[in-house]
């Protein structure tokens, strides 16, 4: 998870991270008259990795928050973005971080969908090494990608498609999908783009 930075901007003052997950997870729970047994079971973690992250006592990988997302219905971002602002500046280095548990990635949460809308807006940094794949999404989720340095190793886990900076490719986000940098500082922007 992020090492508590701030994300700033428009007059915005700090908030922590853990936190915003904690009241996020648990809102979306309740929203849904799920039990913590019920979302625990949906999600694939342990009834006590549930209750340490309602508390604010964990710290959630990437796979934990999407698994819960999946569970609850709602996009990743709705469990991670910090309130909003008029306007709003996330620097570099800046923003809700979440890291994966099996890969160098880390992705950081630039934009959520507002009312009405089905996207959210991610930056990505990775190394090279082992691939995030990622589970399927909600149903009719497609990631569009970006690549801005470096390479990368992008789309449908049997069939992925190496990218170069500028290239862009979009991809069923609700089927088996990797990330795998090939050259190191390997960055990106991923819009999520949910029905």
């Amino acid at each position: 998870m992020a090492d508590g930075s701030p994300a700033t901007g428009g007059g915005s003052t700090p908030h922590n991270p853990i936190a915003l997950i904690a009241v996020s997870i648990r809102r979306e729970r309740e929203r849904t008259g799920m039990s913590m047994t019920e979302l625990a079971k949906r999600a694939g973690i342990a009834k006590s990795t549930l209750s340490q992250l309602e508390s604010g006592a964990g710290n959630p990988s990437v796979e934990t928050l999407w698994a819960l997302g999946v569970a609850l219905g709602v996009p990743f971002s709705r469990l991670v973005d910090p309130p909003r602002a008029n306007v709003r500046v996330i620097r570099a280095g800046e923003g809700p971080v979440t890291r994966s548990e099996h890969a160098d990635y880390s992705a950081t949460l630039l934009a959520s969908c507002p009312p009405n809308a089905r996207r959210d807006i991610y930056r990505i940094e990775a190394e090279p090494g082992d691939a995030r794949t990622s589970d399927p999404h909600m149903p009719g989720t497609t990631e569009h990608l970006l690549l801005s340095t470096g390479r990368a190793l992008v789309g449908p886990a049997e069939d992925p498609v190496e990218l170069a900076p500028g290239d862009y490719i979009a991809y069923p986000g609700d089927a088996p999908h990797i990330f795998r940098a090939l050259a190191p500082d390997t960055t990106a922007v991923i819009v999520m783009e949910h029905v």
